[in-house]
C-alpha cells in the first residue's frame, strides 16, 4: 500500500510523488528553486493573491527526499550565512516626540496609515524596537503594518499578522474542526504588536484606535491578500497590562494560553501565561469559518 504524505494542508498520494520524480527526471538540470516553481505551476499551488507556493513547495520536496522519497540535485546556491538568523534591529530612526495631550476629540480625525513596503515603515520598525516592551521581529507570511499620525505626528503603531494555528481556547470558541481550521487558519488576523508612543497622553485613544482597525483591517487585508478577516486575536500579558482598551473596544476574553510554544518539548509552561481575546468581525463568523 502507498503511503500518503501531508505537509502544510496538502496532501501527497503516491501518483503525485511518480509525478514529482518525472518532473525532476526530465529537467535533470533545473535547480530545486526552479523545480518547486514548476511543481507549482504544474498543481496550480498558489496563495490567494495569486503568488506560488515556492517555499512551501520547497519544504515539501526536502522532506520528500529526506523520507528517501525522491532525489533532488545538489544544492546550487549555499549562502555564507543565513539573513534571517543574523537580522540585524533596526535602524534608529529619531521620532517626533513632542507631548501629544488632552481630550480625544481634539485630536480627530486620525491618519490610520498602512507603512507596509512604503517610506514610513522604517520609522515603524524603529518606533516598535525603541519603545515596545517585546522589541521588533519581521514578521513571516501575511502581515500589515500601521502607523496613527495626528497632524503629520506618530502616536501609535499596531503590527498584524498570520494567525498561530493551534490555540486551544480560541478553537473552541469558534467551533472548528481540526480540518476546517487548516483550511480557513488565513481568515484570522493576530495583533502581534500594539504601542501607544510614551509621549502621548490620551484618555480613549487606544480603544478608539482598535475600533478604527475593526473597520479598516479586513478591507486592506482582501485587497492586499485577495481575502477578507473574519476574527482578530491577541494576546495579554497579565504580568504587565490590564487588556482594557481591548475590552473597552468590545473584544472578548475566550481563555488564557497553555504557556507552551509550539516547539515545547513537555506539557509544562515555559512562558508566561497570556490571556486571549478575540473581536469577530463579521456576524457569522463562526460559520464562515467552519465551512
Amino acid at each position: 500500500m502507498q503511503k500518503t504524505w501531508k505537509y502544510r494542508g496538502r496532501t501527497v498520494s503516491g501518483a503525485d510523488i511518480a509525478f514529482i520524480r518525472e518532473l525532476i527526471a526530465t529537467h535533470a538540470e533545473a535547480s530545486r528553486y526552479a523545480l518547486s516553481r514548476q511543481l507549482c505551476e504544474a498543481w496550480n499551488w498558489k496563495q490567494r493573491n495569486g503568488a506560488l507556493c515556492d517555499q512551501i513547495c520547497r519544504g515539501l520536496l526536502l522532506k520528500l527526499e529526506g523520507a528517501g522519497e525522491i532525489q533532488l540535485p545538489p544544492v546550487r546556491f549555499c549562502p555564507a550565512r543565513n539573513p534571517l538568523a543574523e537580522r540585524r534591529p533596526p535602524e534608529l530612526v529619531v521620532a517626533d516626540d513632542r507631548p501629544v495631550y488632552g481630550p480625544l476629540s481634539a485630536l480627530l480625525p486620525l491618519e490610520i496609515q498602512l507603512v507596509r513596503r512604503s517610506r514610513d515603515e522604517p520609522l515603524f520598525n524603529s518606533l516598535i524596537q525603541q519603545y515596545h516592551y517585546l522589541g521588533y521581529e519581521q514578521p513571516v507570511g501575511e502581515h500589515l503594518k500601521y502607523l496613527v499620525k495626528v497632524r503629520g505626528q506618530a502616536i501609535a503603531c499596531l503590527a498584524w499578522s498570520s494567525a498561530p494555528r493551534h490555540l486551544g481556547a480560541r478553537d473552541r470558541f469558534i467551533g472548528w474542526n481540526p480540518q476546517a481550521r487548516r483550511r480557513n487558519i488565513r481568515f484570522i488576523a493576530y495583533n502581534t504588536r500594539y504601542l501607544i508612543l510614551p509621549w502621548v497622553q490620551v484618555p480613549h485613544l487606544a480603544s478608539h484606535i482598535l475600533g478604527r482597525m475593526a473597520k479598516q483591517a479586513s478591507h486592506d487585508w482582501e485587497r492586499i491578500y485577495a481575502h477578507p478577516i473574519y476574527l482578530l486575536e491577541t494576546f495579554v500579558d497579565r504580568q504587565r497590562f490590564e487588556g482594557t482598551c481591548y475590552r473597552a473596544a468590545n473584544w472578548i476574553v475566550v481563555g488564557d494560553t497553555t504557556g507552551r510554544g509550539k516547539d515545547a518539548q513537555s506539557w509544562k509552561p515555559n512562558r508566561t501565561i497570556k490571556q486571549i481575546l478575540v473581536l469577530p468581525l463579521h456576524r457569522h463568523f463562526r460559520q464562515s469559518l467552519s465551512q
